[in-house]
């Protein structure tokens, strides 16, 4: 009988008389990919509407992870949540049900579980920081959504408290791991559209004051809870929509909840913009706000003279880069470039290459095996986020504005200062 005709049957008859210390191959145990429970990072959520479900989606098909626990102060969410997840163990392990995955209305008590490896959050903006600062203190490597913070101070709190704990952070800002956004920035840091003189970003627009009508509180909904460090709004279900509708929850065109579009989408793409500018431990050092003159726009000004507009150029959700010798656009599913054969330019082994990721999920699972930074480490997802908070402080002051990307600060400006950071009630400060 050849080794290549061994049954795993035949294999496990042979080896049972060999001495105790041969180690039989996890892979012929449990067949190609098969990754025993003990050796899977296990999971907690923090946030369980659209948007935790679909994370919950994409880590499970990875099969490298159990999901033990979920949170959310909405009882239906995260009953619906564990349901599912429970579900998909059951039909996994074989089994008629399973109660694998436990609730929790407070997520203080899930941090304090020991067999939960890392925690995926996806709640709303106004709580990262406050997550975030006690996950790590907790322990718990993190999957965090974008954009990273709510404000540039809390931002920082979070890098300074997933340093201070040793812990992984992973941005999810996925379109680097998606072949187009590295294709494009590969061409521009290799050259091949010459000197980068702008980049245009095409989003929408900053958030906007409160003003939802208020509605009666469903039953199941902890308001005070999902409101958390913030100062009390009104319900509304356009905040907080069921499970089900067919809509993204609005908290993120208000001003305090959000940072309207140009945080929302401008985590991504502000963020490509800084990847192929090779700029993300740094920012703009100016920002120059629309003046309906000289500047149409509202404009970003680095330190080398780059210049990087907040611009409809009539593609949405896009990164125009523009160099001497040709542009290139990209934006998700698409490439376009001129000349219009540079896009299947294969970049060669020897040029310029950055760090390669084809699953965000995958790359956050083997830095926390690792024990490594994952492709948009908190950092870089701190530094995407700073643009468009920044932006965003321009827009409200209507004014131009110098900033030091190292010191974190506005030159000379108490006003613009104070707005870097917000008020958080509660209890919840960082």
């Amino acid at each position: 009988m050849s080794q290549r005709s061994l049954s795993r049957r035949q294999f496990l008859r042979t080896t049972a008389v060999l001495p105790a210390i041969f180690i039989v191959p996890r892979h012929v145990l449990g067949g190609k990919g098969y990754l025993a429970p003990s050796d899977k990072i296990t999971l907690g959520f923090i946030g369980c509407g659209r948007q935790g479900f679909g994370l919950k989606d994409a880590f499970l098909k990875t099969e490298e992870v159990q999901i033990l626990a979920a949170s959310d102060v909405y009882t239906n969410k995260r009953d619906t949540f564990a349901a599912k997840v429970n579900e998909f163990h059951a039909a996994a392990s074989g089994a008629s049900s399973s109660k694998s995955c436990s609730t929790y209305a407070d997520f203080r008590e899930l941090l304090e579980r020991k067999d939960v490896d890392a925690i995926v959050m996806a709640a709303p903006d106004h709580w990262h920081a406050a997550l975030v600062v006690r996950a790590a203190a907790a322990g718990k490597d993190v999957y965090g959504e974008k954009p990273l913070s709510l404000t540039v101070r809390e931002g920082r709190a979070m890098v300074k408290a997933i340093r201070k704990h040793d812990r992984v952070f992973q941005t999810g800002s996925m379109q680097r791991s998606w072949a187009e956004f590295r294709q494009a920035v590969e061409l521009v840091r290799n050259g091949y559209i010459g000197e980068i003189k702008t980049v245009k970003v095409s989003v929408g627009g900053p958030p906007a004051p409160y003003n939802l009508p208020a509605e009666e509180i469903p039953a199941g909904l902890d308001w005070q809870f999902w409101l958390g460090p913030n100062a009390p709004v009104s319900f509304n279900s356009q905040l907080a929509p069921t499970l089900g509708t067919d809509i993204w929850a609005r908290w993120r065109y208000f001003q305090g909840l959000g940072g309207g579009d140009v945080t929302d989408w401008g985590a991504h793409m502000f963020d490509i913009a800084q990847w192929g500018l090779d700029k993300d431990s740094t920012g703009p050092v100016e920002i120059i706000a629309p003046d309906g003159k000289d500047h149409p726009f509202l404009t970003f000004r680095y330190a080398d003279g780059i210049t990087m507009t907040h611009e409809d150029f009539g593609k949405r959700n896009a990164v125009r880069f523009i160099g001497s010798k040709g542009t290139i656009d990209v934006q998700r599913g698409k490439l376009e470039t001129t000349p219009a054969g540079l896009k299947d330019k294969v970049i060669g082994p020897n040029e310029k290459r950055v760090y390669f990721s084809d699953n965000h999920y995958k790359d956050f699972l083997k830095a926390v095996r690792n024990r490594t930074r994952p492709i948009c480490d908190i950092e870089t997802g701190h530094r995407s986020a700073t643009v468009g908070n920044l932006g965003n402080i321009a827009y409200q002051l209507k004014r131009s504005l110098k900033w030091d990307p190292e010191k974190e600060t506005f030159a000379h400006d108490k006003e613009a200062n104070h707005l870097l950071g917000r008020k958080m009630h509660n209890g919840w400060h960082v």
